[in-house]
């Protein structure tokens, strides 16, 4: 069995059909149909279950599925470092990233390409799960995302590149009154107003962690709204709904009127930030040289 035969293998797995799948290969049916044949009786197992022209992968295909994308991956990945190697820092670098990480970037990539211009950005926005999933079907090569990285398939996948901490601050709204110390408020006083929380079904780290202070300083916070969009909250608390807390450097993404910004001084808590990738992903050498710009 050989590389060729396992992209054969992937792309019938994927369609569901030999028809399909050969229209995907651009390669006519029957000579499909031989080499799935060939594989099945050089591994002397059943790959597919067949109804009809629809095909169902058996335990044993399944297992073959998991590996193969494996190795395909790996093999590309090592192709891609050996051309890397003489060739300079070059192409284009997949990032993701969580809202609330976006402003870390573009200092960072304004530098970065001024160091290496031949080098482009893909960004996808997302939470966790979909981060996860891109990162997993090596869409993007680097997540900045907010720690832990809560992500269904568990933490001992990825390699982590931890960040300085971000605190918390609270965001008021601007016509609401000022507490006894300007530019201050403490947990008691926000938990006197109504709050807006930042939360979504997959990723709710950054909520427990809020709600956990409020209830540490004895004074549990009165929720009347769970968002997953950082923007969202924002703009509600600048129509004057409710307050909320949010890292710091959330907030130099956003150019909103009638919001203010207040520390917290009797909370000590902040928010922890990281870089996240495969372990067994090969990173390319523009992904490391990107690296290096938290590092340095």
């Amino acid at each position: 069995m050989d590389i060729r035969q396992l992209r054969y293998f992937l792309t019938i797995a994927r369609e569901g059909q030999i028809t399909r799948a050969a229209k995907q290969l651009n390669m006519e049916q029957p000579p499909l149909s031989r080499q799935l044949k060939l594989m099945e009786e050089e591994l002397g197992v059943t790959l597919f279950e067949r109804s009809g022209k629809q095909l169902r992968l058996t335990h044993a295909g399944e297992l073959l599925q998991q590996r193969a994308d494996s190795l395909l991956n790996q093999f590309n990945e090592t192709l891609t470092e050996v051309k890397e190697l003489h060739a300079g820092i070059r192409g284009m670098l997949s990032i993701g990233a969580v809202v609330s990480c976006i402003s870390l970037l573009p200092q960072r990539i304004h530098s970065f390409r001024q160091k290496y211009p031949e080098v482009t950005f893909k960004i996808r926005e997302g939470d966790h799960s979909l981060l996860a999933d891109q990162l997993d079907q090596r869409h993007i090569e680097l997540a900045v995302t907010r720690l832990p990285f809560e992500s269904r398939f568990g933490p001992e996948r990825y390699a982590v590149l931890p960040l300085p901490s971000d605190p918390f601050v609270a965001v008021l709204p601007g016509s609401w009154e000022s507490g006894p110390t300007p530019g201050q408020i403490s947990m008691r006083e926000l938990a006197e107003h109504p709050f807006l929380s930042l939360k979504t079904d997959q990723t709710k780290g950054m909520h427990e962690r809020v709600i956990q202070e409020f209830n540490r300083s004895g004074h549990p916070p009165r929720v009347i709204c769970e968002c997953s969009s950082v923007a969202i909250i924002v703009a509600l608390v600048a129509e004057g709904i409710g307050a909320t807390i949010l890292p710091a450097s959330v907030m130099s993404s956003f150019a909103i009127p009638n919001i203010r910004t207040l520390t917290i001084p009797s909370a000590d808590f902040q928010s922890d930030v990281g870089i996240v990738w495969l372990k067994d992903h090969v990173l390319s050498n523009r992904a490391r040289h990107f690296l290096n710009t938290f590092i340095e």
